[in-house]
């Protein structure tokens, strides 16, 4: 039934077995990772809940999303005032809150009242990364799904067989941490992998002045800085294993992360890092 969406069968073999048995609940919560599928199983789940043909204009599913950095509490009354509304198509409405754990407090609940008493042709789904940023009163009447991340073979080969990637390497998939999206989002930027890469090999073999000359991509390419610090550090906790040294490199590169994202100057803090790395190998 879900045959287009990669990894959690047990979620897609309880939520067709819901459909096939016709015990849909009022309220679901999906949570886990960024990019593995959440949205899209939500999304493909509605349309078999409403069994609509149509999967391009569907009124009676909606969506609810963050108005800035938020959800707030005008989303969630307007969504009240339309939840009593009969369905205009299907025999049932659904309703998707994506980045539900940016809810307000106050959103949240707002929501409550819904939850408690949902009309009977109506379906929430909840969608979150952080689940402790929901209210216990939320998470009570909701059917919790835990989403796990993408084996690494399922997606090496599904980005394979839909992108054409073919030298994916190990490091790589750990830095995907499962999740389709990431990969999707960091599929072009290999050339900078392979930069890292060099940069970590070089580390104990030349002096600062060479290393800063070949570590360039880490000045030139600044909106990737932290995409390219986890890399540096999955490259040297592998490291870490051979040698301890390493080990403080790593809080090095944590160290590095907190500074940038206290605004420090750029340059010093890479400078500082590298220092510091070098330093602690020598």
């Amino acid at each position: 039934m879900f045959e287009n969406i990669i990894g959690n069968e047990p979620i897609k073999k309880m939520l067709e077995q819901a459909i096939t048995n016709n015990k849909i609940s009022h309220s679901y919560m999906f949570l886990g990772i960024s990019g593995i599928g959440k949205r899209m199983l939500a999304r493909e789940f509605a349309i078999k809940v409403l069994k609509v043909g149509d999967t391009e204009n569907i009124p009676d599913l909606l969506y609810i999303e963050p108005d800035g950095n938020s959800i707030k509490i005008e989303q969630i009354r307007e969504m009240q005032k339309r939840v009593q509304e009969k369905p205009i198509q299907a025999s049932k409405k659904v309703y998707i809150i994506d980045e539900a754990d940016k809810m307000t407090k106050e959103a949240q609940n707002c929501l409550l009242k819904t939850l408690e008493e949902p009309p009977e042709f109506v379906t929430i789904i909840l969608i979150g990364t952080n689940e402790n940023a929901f209210l216990t009163t939320i998470k009570s009447r909701c059917m919790i799904l835990h989403f796990n991340r993408i084996k690494d073979e399922q997606l090496k080969r599904y980005l394979q067989e839909n992108y054409n990637m073919q030298n994916i390497t190990q490091n790589m998939l750990e830095m995907y941490q499962g999740s389709i999206g990431k990969a999707i989002y960091l599929k072009d930027k290999e050339n900078i992998y392979q930069e890292l890469e060099k940069i970590s090999e070089q580390i104990n073999t030349k002096d600062l002045i060479e290393i800063m000359k070949s570590a360039e991509i880490l000045y030139k390419e600044k909106d990737e800085i932290y995409e390219m610090l986890d890399y540096i550090n999955i490259l040297l906790l592998k490291k870490a294993k051979e040698d301890y040294r390493y080990t403080n490199c790593i809080q090095i590169v944590e160290n590095t992360k907190k500074r940038l994202k206290q605004n420090a100057n750029y340059d010093m803090s890479i400078d500082n890092m590298l220092f510091n790395i070098c330093e602690e190998i020598a």
